[in-house]
């Protein structure tokens, strides 16, 4: 794993590093999931229509939060590109990926921790302080992880 810079807030710093531990294992168990063949439970859920819509919603989600924090904070938009599209996503994850890890790695860097509780609304309404969004953005590919992983029958 590429290193993250030190950040004057410690905690922002543990968050992205943690962010991008979770997010590799949980492409990593997608990748195994979508090789193995099954298939998504049934559901109106458009992130869940096929396995490449939800390595995109991963993906997406992750480019998103980092977007979220910056404009919360007054901060520049990160340098992540925008998310390929369902139907080529799955070719183009590992490049998806790391531009969005990377981009994820420095924006943070000079944010006192004081700011880290400056709050906004959520694209799903929901008012988040920036500390509260990073760690959404942690939970967010552990919990699809658990899912996939219940799914391949292999958890551990």
């Amino acid at each position: 794993m590429p290193d993250v810079p030190e950040h004057r807030y410690r905690g922002a710093r543990a968050m992205v590093v943690l962010h991008e531990r979770h997010l590799r294992s949980c492409i990593d168990v997608w990748k195994r999931f979508a090789a193995s063949g099954r298939s998504l439970p049934a559901t109106s859920d458009p992130d869940y229509a096929s396995s490449s819509a939800l390595l995109r919603h991963l993906v997406a989600c992750a480019r998103g939060y980092m977007f979220w924090c910056c404009k919360v904070l007054g901060l520049p938009e990160p340098a992540i590109p925008e998310v390929a599209p369902v139907e080529r996503i799955a070719e183009e994850v590992d490049e998806a990926l790391e531009s969005v890890l990377a981009g994820w790695r420095t924006p943070l860097v000079d944010v006192e921790e004081e700011r880290f509780g400056e709050s906004a609304p959520s694209a799903w309404k929901i008012v988040y302080c920036v500390d509260a969004m990073l760690e959404h953005a942690v939970m967010h590919p552990i919990r699809h992880e658990l899912q996939l992983r219940e799914l391949l029958g292999s958890i551990e």
